[in-house]
């Protein structure tokens, strides 16, 4: 179990980076929009974007919003804590 909560703090760690802007995401990360109602957003790797797990938030976002989205960047439309722990097992 210590593990697993060692490898949830890294993956917040990761993807909570701060930035503004899409010009202040690093190479090889993408910037994304989670939430339900208020939207956060993160800064992944775009590694994630292969992913079998990811590619189904993926497909779910597709079909709630399209890939024209007022937010600017791709928006996932799950909650902050199913997020989080989906990326906490990519990251391991």
């Amino acid at each position: 179990m210590g593990f697993r909560f060692a490898s949830l703090v890294h993956a917040k760690q990761l993807i909570q980076k701060p930035f503004s802007s899409t010009k202040d995401v690093p190479k090889g990360y993408l910037a994304v929009y989670v939430g339900e109602k208020r939207m956060k957003r993160f800064v992944i790797p775009i590694s994630f974007l292969n992913q079998p797990s990811f590619q189904d938030l993926l497909n779910q976002a597709e079909q709630e919003f399209g890939f024209d989205h007022p937010m600017g960047a791709l928006t996932i439309p799950c909650n902050e804590d199913a997020f989080i722990e989906l990326v906490s097992r990519l990251s391991v």
